[in-house]
């Protein structure tokens, strides 16, 4: 593990920071170049994009500081730390979803024929994105006897994110990187068999990504704020997006089963 790359008298280059940005920048382009091909707008789709990103940023930050809210109000001087974090994904993802459905009907994108075509942009800037934790130390796992745990060494990681060291750990980073790019594999293989509806796609990761991710909490070992005092955040959320997603398939697809029988009909 790395957390610090490199550093040049006072600039600091971080691991987490550099595998986010080529996260971010890796998605974009992937979703910008499936949004051309399916005949929307470059410059809407990169602004989009751009909007996506940074109400991300912010979501992530906002949704971590409420999950931890109780130890900010018994110590103030964790906002800082705290704020220095990467955050929560499902918070920038519930706020960039927001901010984008917003975007999109401003200026009139077709809504789920957009989605599809970023969907799988998130899926592989996730995969790059737990790299960067990974060498940040950060979204570690619990403690394990498997051949396959990771150990860290670095004291910058256990100060900045209170890593354990000398720890043989789940790479629940690792877990979530493969199992995002397995997520990505089957999205394109589900569009490169046809017969898709608009919003196929997105409504498709919104439910393989929940399910793997609460299965991956469970190897989780970092502090995470508990919903209802019941599950972890990340858990919960999972809980509410599958049913969600499910039900959302079903619909979409009798609605394209409606429309594509209208004019058989006539």
């Amino acid at each position: 593990m790395y957390p610090k790359l490199l550093e040049l008298g006072p600039i600091s280059i971080f691991s987490y920071g550099l595998l986010l940005v080529s996260a971010y920048l890796i998605g974009l382009r992937f979703a910008v170049a499936r949004a051309q091909r399916r005949g929307l707008d470059g410059n809407r789709t990169m602004d989009l994009g751009i909007w996506i990103i940074v109400s991300a940023l912010v979501g992530a930050k906002l949704l971590l500081v409420v999950v931890d809210f109780d130890h900010i109000r018994r110590d103030p001087a964790q906002l800082w730390s705290l704020l220095r974090s990467g955050g929560v994904f499902y918070g920038g993802l519930i706020l960039a979803v927001g901010v984008a459905f917003w975007y999109m009907r401003r200026h009139r994108l077709p809504l789920w024929t957009t989605c599809d075509a970023f969907a799988p942009g998130i899926a592989l800037g996730q995969a790059v994105g737990r790299l960067g934790c990974l060498l940040a130390g950060c979204c570690y796992g619990r403690p394990t006897d498997l051949p396959w745990g990771i150990t860290f060494t670095d004291t910058l990681a256990a100060a900045n994110v209170g890593t354990p060291l000398d720890i043989s750990l789940h790479p629940t980073q690792l877990y979530e990187s493969a199992a995002t790019l397995a997520i990505l594999g089957a999205l394109l293989l589900l569009e490169r068999r046809g017969g898709g509806f608009a919003g196929r796609t997105f409504w498709s990761y919104l439910l393989l990504y929940p399910i793997a991710r609460f299965v991956i909490e469970f190897y989780r070992g970092d502090p995470r704020g508990m919903a209802f005092g019941l599950l972890p955040t990340s858990q919960f959320v999972s809980l509410l997006l599958v049913p969600l997603s499910l039900v959302m398939l079903v619909v979409l697809w009798r609605r394209h089963q409606a429309a594509t029988a209208r004019p058989a009909r006539r």
